[in-house]
């Protein structure tokens, strides 16, 4: 990511101790976090919290609890939200949290001792006004009811402590769907003003079949008539050069089947192969790293790609596809919708109102679309052939140089 960052900055040639103060991290905090076991047994975890830049808000960022938990990562990931944050115009600084710990070897009981101690341990960096966590990697609705609690426990009742929260306990009804619904716009976006296509018909491969990737899938068929032809997940896949139903594979799925199984289509290989089948548009909604340098040559054929996760295209592919003339349509874009309802859950936990859905739709909307008008205008002023992840980074950078500006960090 830093080398893509680099890269507009070389364009924008700022000040060089303005780049050093947007590169670094404001604050890395490192804390043990002892754990009684319920064998009787004291386990230590490693934990932490990156705020990497809060110019233009509170900082915000999620927790996830994974043995690959490292501060590298996390201040690289944190990072990335800075500049996610900045290109939507999402009022929140860039942070990132997590704890290497592995969720599989812990029990409820135990898993929710270990979200009360991260709580504890960082109560004096973390708040409302702040740093307010969120879900993330190996973490969701129960441990943001926890810290939600704990964090009231310590500090006084705070809803807006914490987004991600269950839509009965101060969190936001659409916060499910936000991440496959944006990448959704986005991607409508993207087709209809770059690309001049229509969403409606068009074919589609779409890569992971999570919360990310069966939501985006569903909106862009549901509601924008595109044909779904193809999904994969960890474990198998499914294709109909037909289309497939996404609402029936997605009840398939609920029920314990697998993809592979689904009557409505044929099972295919979930490895590499799958990025050979036929389609327009490819939509990678899995782990970062998900196209690498090693198969990218299986994405030449695709008439676009949406990096609808984090970080799906290593450097090394994105610029494949960018000498093979293929679109891409970028992470620090396509991956903002949950973020972006993210920030509703905290506006509505300010005001103390519970927000309707039909706004957090129309919200998602309006912000992702205004976005897009901004990579746009970079478009303009550099030419089109500037890339869109450039672009992306240029309009952050400028909204980040000119916070920092106004309020005389620099």
């Amino acid at each position: 990511m830093l080398r893509r960052l680099l890269q507009a900055l070389d364009i924008l040639d700022f000040d060089p101790q303005v780049e050093k103060a947007i590169i670094n991290p404001d604050r890395e905090v490192k804390v043990n976090l002892i754990v009684p076991m319920d064998n009787g047994e004291v386990n230590m975890y490693d934990a932490y919290r990156v705020q990497h830049n809060n110019a233009l808000g509170p900082f915000k960022g999620g927790i996830i609890f994974h043995p690959a938990v490292n501060l590298e990562n996390m201040r690289s990931l944190a990072s990335l939200n800075t500049w996610k944050f900045a290109l939507l115009n999402v009022h929140f600084g860039g942070c990132k949290g997590g704890v290497a710990v592995d969720p599989r070897t812990l029990s409820v009981h135990e898993e929710e001792k270990l979200t009360r101690k991260y709580v504890q341990a960082l109560q004096e960096v973390i708040g409302p006004r702040t740093d307010i966590p969120a879900p993330d990697i190996n973490t969701d609705e129960r441990h943001m009811a926890w810290i939600f609690d704990q964090y009231s426990r310590l500090r006084g009742f705070a809803p807006a402590a914490v987004t991600g929260k269950p839509v009965w306990l101060h969190g936001i009804v659409g916060r499910d769907s936000a991440g496959g619904r944006g990448a959704a716009i986005a991607t409508r976006e993207f087709m209809t003003r770059t690309l001049r296509r229509k969403v409606a018909g068009a074919t589609f491969l779409v890569q992971g079949f999570g919360k990310l990737g069966s939501w985006a899938a569903q909106v862009l068929q549901q509601e924008m008539g595109a044909k779904i032809v193809g999904i994969s997940c960890s474990e198998t896949a499914v294709y109909n050069e037909d289309g497939l139903d996404v609402a029936a594979v997605r009840a398939h799925v609920a029920r314990g089947g697998l993809l592979k199984d689904f009557p409505g289509g044929t099972g295919v290989p979930n490895d590499d192969s799958f990025l050979d089948l036929p389609a327009e548009v490819l939509l990678p909604c899995a782990v970062d790293g998900t196209i690498h340098a090693d198969n990218v040559h299986r994405c030449t054929h695709f008439k676009a790609v949406v990096e609808a996760a984090n970080s799906a295209l290593t450097p090394e592919a994105d610029a494949a596809l960018r000498q093979a003339g293929v679109p891409v349509l970028p992470d620090i874009y396509a991956n903002g919708g949950a973020v972006t309802v993210s920030f509703f859950e905290w506006v509505q936990n300010n005001q103390n109102l519970q927000w309707e859905e039909d706004d957090v739709k129309r919200g998602l909307d309006r912000y992702l679309t205004d976005a897009y008008d901004a990579l746009l205008r970079e478009q303009e002023q550099y030419g089109h052939s500037l890339p869109l992840r450039t672009a992306g980074y240029l309009v952050a950078l400028r909204r980040l140089q000119r916070a920092e500006q106004v309020r005389g960090h620099s």
